[in-house]
């Protein structure tokens, strides 16, 4: 609603919209605080306001006009749209066609609606009267406001609430209008209106206090000097009363201060100024009284700003930060205070200078939100640091200055917990820095980090971390040392995060300077300072210790990461133009060299520089050889950048610059792990190299590259992972069986303890820290302290111990222990009370040794049960990262012959993913897996034509898949292997048998764009997908030739085999397949499916359920809809199977009429769908086959009940009788009666209890009735109409004469039924509106519209009650809906 009043005051002058914009302000406080009343009197009585007044003269005027009334219930309604649509009809009304009546007609409404109830028709009713005041100038406003005044008086208590709302949108539709101010006398009557209206908060709150506000802001000052000055002196003296009073002369002094000089403040307030160490008191009382009110809505008080911004202009603006905001608004430690405060120091950023800038960051209220940040990190908690980053967001980005950018960031930066400052290590607000800033900002964190200063740094500790300080023993303070390194770890990845994020703009020298920072002081430390070296030039004030270089290590390989895959910057482009094509792109700088490569050849500088910079691992000699000979590789590899090789070249360099990057790291690893490459490398760019011998032990390189490529996934960096994807993808080509292997021996779940090795010390070391990881985990400040570690870790210990887990063996020594401690009595028994101190104390001694013993078994296992866990998780991860070789290898490579060999590995991943835990990573790896072999493998666009020489492998393989997938406990994992078996059907059939000698090879064919040597008709092309069925594969048999197509394919073995895998299914009680599947199969391959459809088609009758006899009636309708298996049969063959199909059916619908369970109609089911089809087919061929058994089966089947009156199967039923000659009957569905006593009941014509939408039996027209009965009876030999469902009017009359038109067809037939229009390669379908059988179009459609909306049949019916009676009796709205014609006969009655 405020929305509408500031769209409609766009209409108007500056001072109208303004005016709508203070109702924004302030209309919906008023709409939370009202009260649901009645609304339809009050609409009413609106309404009927314009003929209470005869003697005005608008009342015949308004009868005559009943769109101009609709437009005042267009302002009331709820919706926005409507309001503003009807007030500017309303008011382009009111201006085209001036009409004295019909403006004081609307006046009056637009008073009235100033006091309605309805929560959308005040605000509603104001902004038309301002509309309406606006665009007629000649209206007097005075007459108007003596209007509003008489109409809504406050006098009248009982009307109170509705009347200060009426005079309340009265003076805000005055002021909208804009003329408010040209009226000096009105004006003040409106403002005096207003400070009374003040005193009822109850109803209004605030809100005239708040338009008093927004007056004052728009009116001109001579205006306030002579009209208003006296009227608001009363409220300017007591400003310190009320945060509305004060926001009144707070923005008096802002608008007007040449007239609100220091002699008038200090008549009206006792001082010259507002801000004055006298009236802090009462400016903390005002802020907190303002803080609290708007506590719900979570924003800053309006008068809050203006005092800041008066306290500026005044020059006390210290004064009032250090002692209203930091020493009243702070007094409690949180509360709406504090965050008012957070919200002033937010706001108030760019309104600051420079000094007020450092003085705010480095106050109180800086230190009390850096205790907030880390206190509010509960999750029941409110978070203002959201809030808070949105206003330094804003001031960056409306910043020019970089003096004022800088400060900001600096003091946020500063603001630490015991050396972690508090604000993330990625924060988004870098992004608005401007360069000289940006730089600025770099080498001031730079500086922290060599010379960390702590104090200049603005550091605190919460009232926890001080608590535990305090109770502490010793005395355990936070050392320097600690707080150092907290804060150099923050920098480091604060440095690496600016480079991180894309949004900061930035040059080459600026992110190559700050990745040598991180190298340098990661990897290397200064002996003596050179110019060459700017890093050495930088002395240290604290050494860095181990803690620090690994995590500046780790930023390092995470900025490495990013550099991998960094676009060119903005000046590249312009630089590089020049540059060959395959030089530009992710990774690489503008001069063409690889980010990488120009990181190596600094440290390469660095290492030669032994006389000022040394390593902080020292290399050994071995270890220098090896950066020695990768240099040379790499050198080798970059005078080959012009080979047509040039990405494979590019990826096996990045692999050699990582791995080399990674001797500063790790050098032990990475020695051993550099020869093998380079090895590697040179034999598979070296052309001439030769393949090794059978009977040499030497692996293939391609091989050795592979082991390499698995140790690098197995690290945790994504930088090698992601280069190894790569790499890989390039040698894809020259994988051998034994390189797939070592691929595969990690996924079988049989070697999985050796498939990798893992230890949780090493994963730990080698982590990576992440970039915009806060260290909330590691801080101590976090509602915990340094005492809380021994007591947490008791509760942990005790916590282990769980009964249920107590071996017996700890239950028997302490039984033994506890009877050895027994004293022996006279009487040969024990008694305790006779046992000494000394005993005793022994006793629990010896307890607390077992117990003890007992914790740290129970810790033990508990521990090796985590870190079997642990090795699991991390085994489980990697095996994830290696299916994405598997999956490169899939895309790359998808008709190599290599491929067939990852269909048993990743069926056994499957199988035994499903039958493992639920864990999520296991799933996670399970759903990876399959959408692999699915999508990649299964579906593959290309598939392997050189798989000839291995057909009988392949052959046996697919028995093997065929075999397991009908031995398979779950479908889902069933449906795997036969989608498996049909891809390598699919790849027999795509491969020559004996292809010819001189052929040459597939790669020359694609080459020079010529056709495989198989036949195109035979064999599927390359490019073709396996899903589609149909024109997708291309038919495998003809007519002539049904054997045709089938490559190197055994059709005997692999029918024998699919024959077994059907008659399984179909004779087993229990089976994993599914119907899907051998669907599938018919679809796909056409000649397996003419071979199978004779195995099918007994099934039909001999099923071993009722459900197999449906799925055989489904698989034989699928074969059937083929006409590849068509073609392949011929003509006579083709007329046997549908005869043949015929009596299967017919035999099994037979045995139909005694099945009354769900598996029976299922089966009835698709046996009268198949039937159906068989039908239609009959009859579009025209084939000679005898039909009488089917029609005699039908009309068995309906007269026996057993398919019901209505539904599926009795639709079926009926379609396919049509299609033999037999027309559906037309029967009367009446509504059946909803209880017994109804049915009973007689409905006479004294009656009064009758059927809803029914005339009485007086009220019905005989006449006609009686004469149309006659003419309907013969038609279709059908039973006459119920006296009740056959009378109707003239409409129901001419749809009766239609059967004398088309009389009904003659009887049932076979050979005598026209032609179905319907296909008949569609199957019908398995709803009641597809399957539903036409019957003759006129009486059938006349009794369809007959039916009740809420009859089972659901079908409409005809509403007679609507009707007019022969008496022309009836409402008005009867006789309107339907009149009778002249001359006709239900006029006459």
């Amino acid at each position: 609603m405020a929305g509408t009043r500031s769209s409609r005051s766009t209409r108007g002058s500056r001072a109208a919209a303004a005016a709508a914009a203070a109702v924004e302000a302030v209309l919906e406080p008023a709409e939370s605080v009202e009260v649901a009343e009645e609304t339809t009197e009050t609409a009413m009585a609106v309404e009927a306001a314009g003929t209470e007044e005869p003697e005005s003269g608008p009342g015949p005027l308004l009868q005559q006009s009943r769109d101009f009334l609709d437009l005042f219930w267009g302002i009331a309604k709820p919706a926005q749209e409507e309001r503003l649509a009807a007030t500017a009809a309303l008011v382009g009304r009111l201006r085209e066609r001036p009409q004295e009546a019909e403006l004081q007609y609307a006046l009056k409404r637009l008073i009235e609606g100033l006091g309605a109830t309805r929560e959308a028709a005040r605000p509603g009713f104001s902004l038309a009267l301002s509309q309406v005041l606006q665009a007629l100038d000649h209206v007097p406003l005075r007459r108007v406001w003596e209007q509003v005044k008489e109409k809504h008086d406050l006098q009248k208590k009982k009307l109170l609430r509705s009347a200060a709302f009426g005079n309340f949108f009265g003076v805000l539709a005055l002021f909208q209008s804009g003329r408010l101010v040209k009226d000096p006398k009105v004006l003040v009557e409106a403002v005096q209106l207003l400070q009374s209206l003040a005193q009822h908060r109850n109803h209004l709150q605030d809100l005239p206090r708040r338009t008093l506000v927004d007056i004052l802001s728009e009116i001109p000052e001579p205006v306030f000097e002579e009209v208003l000055l006296g009227v608001l002196q009363d409220d300017f003296a007591s400003a310190f009363s009320t945060p509305e009073q004060l926001q009144l002369l707070l923005v008096g002094l802002q608008k007007f201060p040449g007239v609100l000089q220091p002699k008038k403040l200090k008549k009206l307030l006792g001082s010259p100024a507002v801000v004055t160490k006298e009236t802090v008191p009462r400016l903390v009382e005002v802020l907190n009284v303002a803080a609290k009110s708007v506590k719900k809505e979570k924003v800053l008080p309006p008068v809050a700003l203006e005092l800041l911004r008066v306290a500026l202009q005044e020059g006390a603006f210290e004064l009032f930060w250090k002692e209203v905001v930091e020493k009243g608004l702070l007094q409690e430690h949180s509360g709406p205070g504090s965050y008012t405060a957070f919200r002033l120091l937010g706001t108030a950023l760019p309104l600051l200078n420079l000094e007020q800038l450092r003085v705010v960051l480095r106050g109180e209220v800086m230190r009390r939100y850096g205790d907030h940040v880390l206190s509010a990190q509960l999750p029941s908690r409110f978070k203002f640091a959201p809030e808070m980053e949105k206003y330094v967001d804003s001031f960056l980005e409306g910043c020019a200055d970089p003096e004022k950018q800088l400060a900001v960031l600096v003091a946020f930066s500063s603001l630490t917990n015991q050396g972690y400052p508090v604000v993330p290590s990625v924060w988004p607000v870098v992004r608005h820095l401007g360069p000289e800033a940006l730089r600025r900002y770099s080498s001031w964190l730079q500086d922290m980090f060599l010379r960390p200063n702590l104090g200049s740094c603005l550091d605190f500790s919460t009232s926890r971390q001080k608590k535990n300080a305090a109770e502490d023993e010793d005395g355990h303070v936070p050392t320097t040392e600690k707080s150092v390194f907290r804060l150099r770890k923050w920098l480091i990845q604060r440095l690496t995060s600016i480079v991180e994020n894309p949004q900061v703009v930035k040059d080459e020298a600026f992110v190559l300077g700050i990745t040598r920072f991180c190298f340098f002081h990661s990897f290397f430390e200064t002996k003596k300072p050179c110019k060459d070296l700017p890093e050495s030039e930088q002395p240290l004030s604290v050494p860095l210790d181990g803690e620090t270089r690994d995590a500046a290590g780790s930023s390092f390989f995470s900025l490495l990461q990013t550099l991998n895959v960094l676009p060119l910057l903005e000046e590249a482009p312009k630089t590089a133009a020049s540059l060959p094509k395959g030089k530009l792109g992710h990774g690489a700088m503008a001069d063409g060299r690889l980010w990488t490569h120009c990181l190596v050849r600094y440290a390469d500088f660095l290492l030669s520089r032994g006389k000022n910079v040394r390593p902080v691992k020292a290399f050994s000699a071995e270890e220098k050889a090896a950066w020695d000979r990768m240099l040379q590789s790499v050198d080798r590899l970059q005078q080959r950048a012009k080979d047509t090789r040039v990405a494979e070249i590019t990826a096996f360099q990045q692999l050699l610059l990582l791995v080399g990057l990674h001797l500063f790291k790790a050098p032990a690893e990475c020695v051993d792990l550099l020869s093998d490459l380079q090895s590697c490398i040179e034999k598979a760019l070296d052309k001439k190299a030769k393949k090794p011998a059978a009977g040499a032990e030497e692996p293939h390189w391609v091989e050795v590259l592979v082991e390499i490529l698995l140790a690098l996934l197995a690290q945790p960096s994504r930088l090698l992972r992601h280069v190894s994807r790569s790499v890989f993808a390039r040698v894809c080509p020259h994988l051998n069986r034994r390189a797939l292997q070592l691929i595969l021996d990690v996924l079988d779940p049989d070697q999985e303890a050796a498939a990798v090795e893992v230890t949780e010390e090493s994963d730990k070391r080698q982590k990576p820290a992440s970039a915009g990881e806060d260290e909330s985990e590691e801080d101590p400040d976090d509602e915990s302290g340094p005492d809380d570690g021994p007591e947490s870790e008791e509760d942990a210990d005790s916590s282990e111990e769980d009964p249920e887990e107590v071996d017996s063996g700890f239950r028997q020594q302490l039984m033994t222990l506890l009877q050895a401690g027994k004293v022996p009595d006279a009487e040969g028994g024990s008694s305790e009370e006779e046992m000494d101190d000394d005993a005793m104390l022994a006793l629990d001694a010896r307890l607390a040794g077992l117990f003890a013993e007992q914790k740290l078994r129970v810790r033990a296992k508990k521990l090796e049960k985590e870190k079997l866990q642990k090795e699991k998780s991390l085994r489980r991860d990697f095996k994830i990262k290696v299916l994405d070789l598997v999956e490169t290898f899939l895309v790359k490579q998808p008709d190599s012959p290599l491929v067939l060999e990852l269909v048993e590995p990743l069926l056994t991943v499957i199988e035994r993913s499903m039958s493992g835990d639920a864990a999520k990573q296991e799933q996670d790896f399970l759903r990876k897996t399959a959408a692999i072999f699915t999508n990649q493998l299964c579906r593959a666009k290309q598939y392997c034509h050189s798989a000839a020489a291995q057909a009988q492998e392949l052959h046996g393989l697919l028995e093997r898949l065929v075999h397991r997938a009908g031995r398979q406990a779950d479908s889902s994992v069933a449906l795997y292997h036969f989608s498996a078996s049909l891809y390598l059907l699919r790849v027999l059939r795509g491969n020559v048998a004996a292809p010819p000698p001189a052929a040459p090879s597939p790669r020359k064919q694609r080459k020079a764009g010529a056709p495989p040597p198989v036949p195109a008709e035979v064999s599927p092309p390359p490019q073709e997908a396996e899903a589609p069925p149909g024109p997708h594969e291309a038919p495998c048999s003809t007519s002539s030739a049904p054997l045709q197509g089938s490559g190197c394919l055994d059709l005997a073995r692999v029918t024998q085999l699919y024959s077994e895998a059907l008659t399984g299914f179909l004779s087993k009680r229990k089976s994993p397949l599914t119907a899907t599947m051998f669907v599938d199969l018919f679809t796909r391959h056409p000649t397996l499916c003419q071979r199978l459809v004779p195995v099918v088609l007994p099934f039909v009758t001999a099923g071993v359920r009722p459900y197999h006899q449906a799925q055989a009636c489904v698989m034989l309708l699928k074969a059937l809809q083929l006409r590849e298996l068509k073609q392949a049969l011929g003509a006579p063959g083709w007329q046997e199977l549908i005869g043949d199909a015929i009596e299967r059916v017919t035999e099994s619908l037979k045995a139909s009429s005694q099945a009354g369970n769900k598996s029976g109609h299922l089966r009835t089911f698709k046996a009268l769908e198949l039937l159906l089809f068989l039908l239609r087919t009959v009859k579009d061929e025209k084939l000679p086959v005898g039909l009488e058994a089917p029609l005699a089966v039908l009309q068995e089947l309906r007269q026996s009940g057993a398919l019901g009156a209505t539904g599926r199967l009795s639709d079926l039923t009926w379609q396919a009788l049509k299609l033999l000659g037999v027309q559906r009957p037309k029967e009367d569905k009446v509504r059946p009666p909803k209880n017994k006593e109804d049915a009973a009941a007689p409905e006479g014509p004294g009656s009064r209890k009758r059927k809803k939408g029914f005339l009485p039996e007086t009220k019905k027209r005989r006449k006609r009735r009686q004469e149309e009965g006659p003419a309907e009876a013969p038609g279709g030999g059908q039973e006459p109409p119920s006296a009740e469902g056959s009378r109707g009017g003239k409409r129901r009359r001419k749809r009766r004469k239609r059967p004398k038109q088309h009389p009904a067809l003659p009887g049932p037939g076979v050979n005598g039924t026209p032609k179905s229009p319907q296909p008949p390669s569609g199957p019908p379908g398995l709803d009641s509106s597809q399957g539903e059988a036409p019957a003759s179009p006129g009486p059938k459609r006349k009794h369809q519209a007959g039916k009740r909306k809420d009859s089972p049949d659901a079908a409409p019916l005809v509403k007679r009650a609507k009707l007019p009676t022969a008496g022309g009796k009836g409402g008005p709205k009867a006789r309107l809906r339907k009149k009778p014609k002249p001359g006709s006969e239900g006029s006459s009655e």
